[in-house]
């Protein structure tokens, strides 16, 4: 740590200096000074609280309002000791949960006629997203109106009048029509509505396909009138709430990896922690890396596939306790030392130097604070900022 520096000395204790000198009246004003502080006779109490207050509170401190802080995304946590995690680097790429994604296709040959949904839009389950119209459709809709009313017919005569046979096969003839309407893309609902409503004017070929899932379109690649094949994508809709990253790791340093060791993914400045799923077991041929797949969530739609990151999974922890920060909670103070920013009152912090004694990627082992403080592990930039513009100079030891 550097040597207190002469020249800076708490407001407090210069106060004191001058208050002790003979003849002191004031601070530069001479005569009119000393006039003015004998005319108030609580003169030398009051320059006494301004002295014990103002130098403690405001001396090297930063006051942020709430906003400021939301703003800024400070957090405040409190230091605690804690063994170390042992972790693997790795490059990863973020991807599509996979698990969280459906694609919207036709079974049949068919015709857009009418999209209800545009790329981007969120979707609920069951949510209508295009109408189609079909020859195939509009055959089986025929087919099961006459089938539904022999199957009527039939049932109301019984078995004591037609045969058994007959009924079976009347039975199933018709529930094999609704099975093909099913199959072809009409929904249960619509179906249902089609036999009660019974008119042959409903036979039109029309169905609606819906959403499977909730989540965003990320994926409408027709045009309206355009004739679609089975098993052409319409849709892809995907719930980007959660989503995959592919990290390619060494195949020797994930011996003790298992599903669900913590993970962390770098963005940027930004770090968000995730898990192991997924260990494939088959190496990449041209890399020779093993694919470790991490679930992380994504908050307000940050992250996209497609995108590369750095990918640290932790394979096991020190059994030394050890008090450690991330990196970007540390700065450089004015005279070059290393300093974090601690947490004096709410909205009140103060810059303390520490020193480092081991780093890791994006964590570093401190000394000089103890276990407990309240210290700022993100936004201590902005704090320090905060700081340069007050004019203060701050050295704490």
């Amino acid at each position: 740590m550097n040597k207190l520096n002469p020249v800076i000395f708490p407001t407090i204790f210069l106060s004191a200096l001058l208050m002790a000198s003979p003849g002191y009246a004031g601070t530069g004003h001479g005569d009119e000074g000393a006039k003015t502080a004998q005319k108030d006779e609580h003169g030398d109490e009051h320059g006494a609280e301004g002295s014990e207050h103002g130098g403690e509170e405001e001396e090297g401190r930063v006051h942020l309002t709430p906003e400021q802080m939301k703003s800024a995304g400070i957090r405040v946590q409190t230091l605690q000791l804690h063994a170390l995690p042992i972790e693997v680097e790795a490059p990863g790429e973020i991807k599509l949960n996979a698990y969280a994604t459906s694609e919207v296709t036709p079974r049949i040959d068919a015709q857009v006629v009418k999209r209800l949904v545009r790329l981007g839009d969120s979707v609920k389950a069951g949510q209508p997203l295009v109408v189609l119209s079909s020859v195939a459709m509009a055959e089986a809709q025929g087919e099961l109106l006459v089938l539904a009313n022999e199957w009527e017919r039939v049932r109301k005569l019984g078995k004591k009048v037609v045969s058994q046979r007959r009924y079976l096969e009347t039975r199933i003839a018709f529930q094999q029509a609704r099975a093909k309407v099913l199959t072809y893309g009409r929904t249960e609902k619509q179906t249902e509505t089609l036999l009660k409503n019974n008119t042959i004017s409903q036979a039109n070929g029309n169905f609606t396909l819906l959403s499977p899932q909730k989540g965003t379109i990320i994926h409408d690649d027709f045009i309206l009138g355009q004739l679609v094949q089975p098993g052409q994508i319409l849709f892809e809709i995907t719930d980007e709430s959660t989503l995959w990253v592919e990290a390619r790791v060494n195949p020797k340093a994930v011996k003790d990896l298992r599903p669900g060791a913590s993970a962390r993914v770098q963005m940027g400045k930004q770090w968000i922690d995730g898990k192991v799923i997924q260990i494939h077991h088959k190496l990449d041929e041209v890399t020779r890396t093993l694919a470790v797949r991490l679930q992380i969530p994504n908050p307000q739609d940050q992250l996209h596939p497609g995108e590369f990151v750095s990918v640290r999974i932790q394979t096991g922890s020190s059994d030394n306790q050890v008090l450690a920060l991330p990196t970007d909670a540390i700065m450089r103070s004015p005279d070059g030392d290393w300093q974090v920013f601690i947490e004096m009152d709410k909205g009140e912090f103060e810059g303390k130097e520490i020193e480092i004694v081991r780093k890791m990627p994006g964590i570093a082992v401190i000394e000089g604070i103890p276990a407990g403080t309240r210290v700022v592990t993100a936004g201590a930039f902005f704090v320090q900022s905060e700081q340069a513009k007050s004019g203060f100079s701050v050295h704490n030891h």
